[in-house]
């Protein structure tokens, strides 16, 4: 019996093991990042780009900001691949900070925005967000952390049920496209985000094209180029954004 039990234990230990092996052999090899993100990570006359190894930091390059943009990227997608849509709103006016997670899965981190509000002490006011999986987490911090932020973007993403924003006074907006394929997902979160949260559906985009990393498996197909949706969710980020104005 003994013997039995011991052979039990050790297949469970080898299959544990075994799993743990293929799930990191599965996460370190993210999506992305394309060229056009990847041509976004050197500075220029608008904005000034800086790498950490947590984070990656866009900032106005000749104007001291108080308001500050977390991101948190798609669950398995390198967070680079976001630089070409973060490095332009900075340039409207905002310290953004792009979050690395361990991992490249946001679940793992998902208080990474506390030591981004602790290294910037000269931000007074905060806004965080996220796409797919990395805007889940951004909505859980916002959860557990009540007061923290502002405001949240979230990019093709819904809190989780045990998570819900319903009843909080933080500004929210919710930007998706309408051939993603979490779409029905997506609009039957109203009910767990505040009755003013800023809806805004981009026509013919899907779930990938938030970010520059290619396709993704149970995605639905684009209507419209990478590129014009790229440019609806910089605009409809910014138009949020824009509503914590630098005093």
């Amino acid at each position: 019996m003994k013997k039995t039990l011991k052979t039990t234990l050790h297949i469970v230990l080898i299959l544990f093991l075994v799993g743990s092996l293929v799930f990191v052999g599965w996460a370190s090899f993210p999506l992305g990042p394309g060229t056009t993100a990847l041509a976004s990570l050197e500075s220029g006359s608008v904005v000034a780009v800086a790498s950490t190894q947590d984070w990656i930091v866009f900032r106005p390059a000749d104007q001291q900001v108080t308001t500050g943009f977390i991101f948190y990227p798609g669950g398995r997608v390198d967070y680079r691949s976001y630089a070409h849509l973060l490095g332009p709103l900075a340039g409207q006016g905002y310290l953004v900070v792009l979050a690395r997670m361990p991992l490249s899965l946001a679940v793992f981190s998902p208080a990474k925005a506390t030591a981004v509000i602790q290294a910037f002490p000269e931000i007074s006011q905060w806004v965080i967000g996220g796409h797919s999986l990395g805007g889940a987490m951004a909505a859980n911090y916002v959860y557990n952390n009540p007061g923290k932020v502002d405001g949240l973007v979230l990019w093709a993403s819904f809190p989780a049920s045990n998570n819900s924003l319903a009843d909080s006074d933080i500004k929210v907006v919710s930007i998706y496209g309408s051939e993603d394929g979490e779409v029905e997902g997506i609009e039957m979160s109203r009910s767990l985000l505040p009755a003013d949260t800023i809806w805004v559906k981009i026509e013919g985009g899907n779930h990938a094209q938030f970010g520059d990393y290619g396709t993704q498996p149970g995605d639905g197909e684009a209507q419209i180029n990478a590129q014009a949706q790229w440019e609806q969710v910089i605009a409809a980020t910014a138009d949020f954004l824009a509503g914590f104005s630098n005093p």
